[in-house]
């Protein structure tokens, strides 16, 4: 009989988050969730905890005694010229996407190391591997969360897999000021040659996929998921 598996999700209240949640907990999972608003997650039958990717306090006492897998959600959009991009905007941008990430991960790794079969997923950016312009803040610190990627899926193999997705303007949320209108929806779209934007709930399915036992042989990459924008050039 097999045993059910422990993920451990920070965020998660909404777009791509939320739908990875709801898709885990339909396949059996059992669902540890720390967010900024935890009854956003009420009623879902899950154990939820608060949590601020800012904050630095200790983390052990929330989360599980055994982990198979732990998604990092908290993001942020910064998108201003550089010039007028201040060091602590560099600084937030670093602390939500980086040190959060690090901080979680020290906590969550004895967990990590008593599964069989763990996993990580973290949230990268289109930006950080294509040059956009007023990116620089959120580009250089989704570059960090690549980079932690890339380390811990060497550093922990076999032991625990780590892996980032990359996406593209997504529709969620979080990007809710730039595509709050159908002309910003549609002009959004047409710079992607798939010439649309990206469905939370289907890059959740990729997410899903990397932190299942499916995805064993996988490890230390950062999957694109972003209409082709970052690697297709289309004429006409």
């Amino acid at each position: 009989m097999s045993t059910v598996r422990e993920i451990l999700v920070i965020g998660g209240n909404s777009g791509i988050g939320r739908s990875a949640v709801e898709q885990l907990l339909a396949r059996g999972n059992r669902i540890t969730a720390l967010c900024r608003n935890p009854g956003d997650l009420h009623g879902l039958g899950i154990e939820v905890h608060p949590f601020e990717a800012e904050d630095t306090g200790a983390l052990e006492t929330a989360l599980p005694e055994r982990l198979d897998g732990v998604l990092y959600c908290p993001g942020s959009i910064t998108l201003k010229p550089f010039h007028r991009t201040s060091e602590e905007d560099f600084l937030k941008d670093y602390r939500i996407n980086v040190l959060g990430a690090v901080r979680v991960l020290q906590a969550a790794l004895p967990a990590l190391k008593k599964s069989d079969q763990a996993a990580v997923v973290l949230f990268s950016s289109v930006a950080a591997g294509t040059g956009m312009g007023f990116h620089s803040s959120i580009a250089t610190a989704k570059a960090g969360v690549e980079g932690l990627a890339r380390s811990l899926a060497a550093e922990w193999a076999p032991r625990v897999r780590v892996n980032a997705v990359a996406p593209s303007l997504t529709d969620t949320p979080l990007a809710g000021n730039l595509i709050d209108t159908p002309e910003k929806r549609v002009a959004a779209g047409k710079r992607h040659p798939l010439g649309a934007l990206g469905d939370p709930e289907k890059i959740a399915q990729l997410v899903v996929f990397l932190l299942s036992p499916a995805a064993d042989f996988v490890t230390g990459q950062v999957i694109a998921v972003d209409g082709g924008i970052s690697g297709v050039r289309t004429f006409g």
